[in-house]
Order: C-alpha cells, then sequence, then structure tokens
C-alpha cells in the first residue's frame, strides 16, 4: 500500500502552466505503475496520463499529448504532471493514483485498475 498526496494545483489563466506533484509513501514506490485522472464537476473521472515502474514508457490521452508531461523520481517517491499550454477545458481536481498490476497503453486508462488514491487537487484554468 501507498498513501499519496498531491499538490501544485491552482488558478491560472489560459495557456499557463502549473507543475502538480504526486508524493507517496512506503519503499515500494518503483513498483507501481503511476497515473494521473480528473474529474470535472458533473463528469466522470477520466484518465489523463500514465507512467511505467522504470518511467521508460509513458501514456496520455489524445486532448494533452503534446501539452502535458508526465514523469517520475522514484528516489524521491515522487511522480509529476507538467502541464503546459493549459485550456479551460483542462479544469478539473486532479488525483493521482497507483497500481501494482502491469499496464500498457489503454490498459492503463481505467480507473478501476488503481488500487491507490490521493485526495485530489484543484486546477482552474480561466479563459
Amino acid at each position: 500500500q501507498v498513501q499519496l498526496v498531491e499538490s501544485g494545483g491552482g488558478l491560472v489563466q489560459a495557456e499557463g502552466s502549473l507543475r502538480l506533484s504526486c508524493a507517496a509513501s512506503g519503499r515500494t514506490f518503483s513498483s507501481y505503475v503511476m497515473g494521473w485522472f480528473r474529474q470535472a464537476p458533473g463528469k466522470e473521472r477520466e484518465f489523463v496520463a500514465a507512467i511505467s515502474w522504470s518511467g521508460g514508457s509513458t501514456y496520455y490521452r489524445d486532448s494533452v499529448k503534446g501539452r502535458f508531461t508526465i514523469s517520475r523520481d522514484n528516489a524521491k517517491n515522487t511522480v509529476y504532471l507538467q502541464m503546459n499550454s493549459l485550456k479551460p477545458e483542462d479544469t478539473a481536481v486532479y488525483y493521482c493514483a497507483a497500481r501494482r498490476d502491469y499496464c500498457s497503453g489503454s490498459g492503463c486508462y481505467a480507473p478501476r485498475g488503481y488500487n491507490n488514491w490521493g485526495q485530489g487537487t484543484q486546477v482552474t484554468v480561466s479563459s
């Protein structure tokens, strides 16, 4: 089990940038696939990005490709989401999640595949 704490959310103007961080407890962080999800009011939670155990593979939803970058530092037990060229439609609560099982590509998209979740951090993009 890992406990996850997100930080870095806030209010930003369109075309601005934010960097989210997710700090994980425990000594097995490097054995988890890590993901970022988001949920806007009245909408279902949706996949944003995921990164493999080693960081060698990354996956993104189409609408954030080229704008968002997921990365991890296993020595610091932290995963990041760098968000550039933000749009108002990116406004949501962003959640960090961890899964023990291997996944790749679309196999990483489903929230039910993740075992542990953070409390979320609000990202608001104004037009």
